[in-house]
């Protein structure tokens, strides 16, 4: 059932970009603490200093700790599906291809979210235009990819996979959330997923990387604080803002918004450079996304 109340107002806006500008950050944040750090590592940095900030706004809004075992199931699936396994597979993707690309592959989400939804929630069917929306976004990953993806081994196109297993672990955790902590308090949820993934992480980066070194430079801190506090922390709180001002269909305009800054911040300061494919695969993605929206269709209805 639609919802014309919730449009996209000046405010709405300002906060869709600034959430585009923070997420397209995280990829930007990531590649400079790749520097010094590994990607596990980097992903249980990014959950645990998390935590404190969500936990401060989660008491100042006097938002109750539920103490429900499938809450806490919910959280646990959230930390793994939303968390762990895409931040991850995104960060190491990242230490083969550029930040920019990572961020573009990682735009197929919402099409990969449509169609699980559609295979495994009976109120959101899979509909002729959700399946030219996915085929699109695949035909725009192809062009990305391209032909040589299929004759051998390359580390880039493993790193291209994985970014677009990060972003199929992104659509079932939206399954996963919608079922298990439907009717919670989202900031609640978002510090609930925070802290479930840091229990995960942590004995996985003990076994895989050691002992997290504090013994950082200035940047790589800086980096990882910018990943918590930016483009996590701050980026749920805006997420949550514009899902209740503007609604899910808007919000999900921030799928395109997000390559741009990611490729701006990588040429800017990474001296990173998206060859032509790139921007071919991003403009099919982008019309399978549209298609997938379904309000440009609409729009040439008469």
């Amino acid at each position: 059932m639609t919802q014309p109340s919730l449009q996209m107002d000046r405010t709405a806006w300002i906060m869709l970009i600034a959430l585009a500008a923070v997420w397209g950050g995280s990829f930007f944040f990531a590649e400079v603490a790749l520097g010094e750090v590994p990607p596990l590592t980097i992903t249980l940095h990014r959950v645990f200093w998390t935590i404190p900030i969500l936990a401060v706004i989660v008491a100042m809004k006097r938002i109750p700790i539920p103490r429900t075992p499938r809450i806490w199931l919910g959280y646990l699936g959230m930390g793994v599906l939303n968390n762990a396994i895409p931040f991850s597979l995104i960060f190491w993707g990242q230490t083969q291809i550029e930040s920019g690309l990572a961020s573009i592959l990682n735009g197929t989400t919402a099409m990969f979210g449509a169609v699980v939804a559609g295979v495994l929630l009976a109120d959101e069917p899979l509909t002729a235009r959700k399946i030219t929306g996915a085929l699109l976004g695949l035909i725009g990953v192809g062009v990305i990819m391209g032909p040589e993806a299929m004759s051998g081994f390359n580390p880039a196109n493993l790193a291209q996979l994985a970014i677009l297993g990060a972003a199929l672990s992104y659509a079932f955790a939206s399954v996963w959330g919608r079922v298990m902590l439907a009717g919670q308090p989202p900031l609640m949820n978002a510090l609930g997923m925070v802290t479930a993934s840091t229990l995960i992480m942590a004995p996985v980066v003990w076994m895989v990387d050691g002992a997290p070194s504090l013994s950082l430079s200035v940047t790589t801190w800086g980096a990882l604080l910018g990943l918590a506090a930016l483009s996590t922390a701050l980026a749920y709180v805006l997420y949550f803002a514009i899902l209740v001002r503007a609604g899910a269909a808007n919000l999900m305009l921030v799928t395109l918004l997000i390559p741009p800054f990611a490729i701006g911040l990588g040429a800017l300061f990474l001296g990173e450079r998206i060859g032509s494919e790139a921007w071919v695969g991003f403009a099919v993605i982008a019309v399978g996304f549209a298609v997938n929206d379904g309000r440009i269709l609409r729009f040439f209805r008469p």
